[in-house]
């Protein structure tokens, strides 16, 4: 091979590799987010239409830990230690509703969830003011609304700190939403 033909070889290696570098588009690991500055009382949202003076549009709330795979895995540890497993199983639903459903009683915005975190709700769901960081909080809805689909799946954590004896939640295919009331109980099992 020439001298000239080898440069060129050379060069045209050098130019497809940075060009496949280049490429590469990996998540950014961002392990120390700063959480969204809503507070409860501005998070919730009536749906109401009417109101006083101008309509003014509410700006929505980004949940920048909805994006971020750590952020998650962390939402699914406090989702865990917090109990949440107690009442609303591992998003399916028991005593609490489902939620890997479509539609969601309160809202399935991250402003949503954000509240009901914060203040509970009548029959059931505790109210954890003054009892978890902004910062957790924010974890824990991200990994709320992960159960559903709604937080990009290329954030999706693939990785537990424990074995996996499951589909992780955000691999899982979509499901259609269930009521609680019709859900049946297994036959009872036979008395010797």
């Amino acid at each position: 091979m020439t001298r000239v033909r080898r440069r060129r070889v050379t060069g045209g290696l050098v130019a497809a590799t940075l060009a496949a570098l280049s490429a590469c588009d990996r998540e950014a690991r961002r392990f120390r987010e700063v959480p969204p500055t809503a507070t409860a009382g501005s998070a919730v949202s009536t749906g109401e239409p009417l109101q006083a003076g101008v309509a003014t549009p509410e700006p929505a709330v980004i949940n920048a830990y909805e994006s971020n795979a750590y952020a998650i895995s962390e939402g699914k540890r406090l989702y865990n230690n917090w109990n949440c497993v107690g009442c609303h199983a591992h998003g399916g639903g028991g005593m609490g509703p489902p939620l890997m459903d479509a539609e969601w009683i309160y809202g399935s915005d991250p402003e949503n969830v954000v509240a009901t975190i914060i203040e509970g709700r009548p029959n059931g769901m505790p109210s954890f003011r003054n009892r978890i960081s902004n910062q957790q909080l924010w974890q824990l809805a991200a990994y709320v609304r992960s159960m559903a689909g709604l937080a990009p799946k290329a954030a999706s954590s693939g990785r537990d700190d424990n074995m996996q004896v499951k589909v992780d939640e955000q691999r899982m295919p979509e499901q259609p939403p269930r009521s609680s009331a019709t859900r049946s109980l297994p036959p009872p099992s036979p008395q010797p």
